[in-house]
């Protein structure tokens, strides 16, 4: 596993162009000569007042059905049979096996006719993990990645944070990146956090562990010579990852990525599972600072048996996600930090002749919760019959980006240089107004 990760918050190559601050003649636009970090320091303390610090998103990995979770259609030809349960917001139901989830349905919002315009299964994770879909020569940051890198740097006490920012846990073969921001702003992936993180810790005793550093100390400098130095103009890139990993193995905020301590009544209330334990890390990570935590439950990509893979899949998510929530209150994080449920498309109305349903990006739903978003809410809806292919209001992917970065404080609208001196918006969409 690569431990090695850059100090975030750093432009790198990927310079901030703000067309808000580009146009203002006093205030932050006079900071120019502040050196990159410092700069994104004094913007992002701007933006941070009274905003969310963190996101929280639980990727439903393969496509969840939105019609045995957050948009049953009960009765209806297109339910298949299905069933659906009461919420504690009158009006608003949701499938049968999430008792749990439904009796917080005021603290969140369910967006039922979210649209992608992609419907494989690689495309579609990187349309709703980027919010744009793939274009040949460029690679788009992920949420997490574009909060590390417009964001301050944490700082727990009194210094930054020793872990990295961005973190994946029980990450799928795609995993959230840093794209053209850089691979220091890729999630730093574990697998459950029952287990200690591996390699951190050295194989060796410490007089010749330290004999190393400085037999590479002596290489590392015979390499720089010549080559692009990073921003201290001093160490490559190369040295900064070590020193932060050296940073990394010895601090105490690695606890935060271990649960087996843990009472078991505290894992056994996110189900103890390995989804459930990765919640449960996620709240800790978020309460060390961490800015984003995925956290994947597989398994959704139904085209066989939908209806008892998905009352499966339910069970696992339904404690998890309920415990999550009640731990995020409990700690008074709740306003601090934004969950997002997602997945990369939903499921057909009609079930083939495997009783599973097949992609459907034209209207699947999103939850989302916390960080002073509105709750008890379900925005648009999906037609009960089956036969209008698009929602009639429809929220695009890139709609969901621009609405979180926007609670974050972070100008949607802004661009950034790519290496090759693309400009690239951070999105493009459009915000969700009943949300704020």
């Amino acid at each position: 596993m690569n431990t090695s990760f850059s100090p975030p918050g750093t432009c790198g190559k990927a310079e901030h162009l703000s067309r808000r601050t580009l146009l203002r003649g006093a205030g932050l636009a006079g900071l120019s000569w502040l050196t990159p970090l410092s700069r994104q320091l004094a913007i992002g303390a701007e933006k941070s007042r009274s905003r969310p610090k963190s996101v929280i998103v639980l990727w439903m990995q393969g496509g969840a059905s939105q019609l045995e979770t957050f948009d049953p259609h009960p009765g209806s030809k297109i339910s298949h049979g299905s069933t659906s349960i009461k919420t504690a917001v009158k009006g608003i139901e949701f499938g049968t096996g999430l008792d749990r989830t439904a009796e917080l349905a005021n603290d969140f919002t369910v967006l039922r006719s979210v649209t992608g315009d992609e419907g494989d299964h690689a495309r579609a994770i990187y349309h709703t993990k980027t919010g744009f879909r793939p274009f040949p020569g460029i690679i788009h940051p992920s949420i997490g990645a574009v909060m590390s890198h417009e964001l301050p740097v944490p700082i727990t006490g009194g210094k930054p944070l020793d872990i990295p920012t961005h973190i994946s846990i029980l990450p799928s073969v795609f995993p959230a990146r840093g794209g053209y921001l850089g691979a220091r702003f890729d999630a730093f992936q574990i697998g459950d956090p029952i287990r200690q993180v591996a390699d951190l810790s050295s194989w060796v005793d410490q007089k010749r562990d330290e004999h190393r550093y400085e037999s590479l100390h002596v290489l590392e400098e015979s390499f720089a010579g010549g080559r692009i130095a990073d921003l201290e103009g001093k160490r490559t890139l190369h040295q900064a990852s070590i020193r932060n990993a050296q940073s990394m193995m010895s601090s105490e905020q690695l606890a935060a990525f271990n649960v087996s301590d843990r009472p078991a009544a505290e894992r056994d209330a996110y189900g103890d599972t390995p989804f459930g334990r990765g919640c449960l890390a996620a709240l800790d990570l978020v309460q060390a600072g961490v800015r984003c935590v995925e956290v994947t439950l597989n398994g959704w990509d139904t085209h066989i048996n939908n209806h008892e893979a998905h009352l499966k899949l339910n069970g696992i998510l339904d404690p998890a996600l309920s415990s999550l929530i009640r731990g995020l209150k409990d700690r008074d994080l709740y306003d601090d930090t934004i969950i997002l449920v997602g997945t990369e498309f939903g499921r057909t109305p009609k079930l083939n002749v495997t009783e599973g349903r097949d992609h459907w990006p034209h209207g699947f739903s999103v939850l989302l919760g916390g960080g002073g978003l509105r709750g008890g809410l379900a925005i648009g809806e999906t037609d009960p019959s089956g036969e209008k292919t698009d929602p009639a209001r429809k929220i695009k992917v890139d709609d969901v980006h621009a609405t979180i970065l926007s609670s974050l404080g972070i100008d949607y609208e802004s661009e950034l240089i790519t290496p090759i001196g693309r400009p690239l918006p951070l999105s493009e969409g459009r915000l969700i107004r009943e949300l704020l």
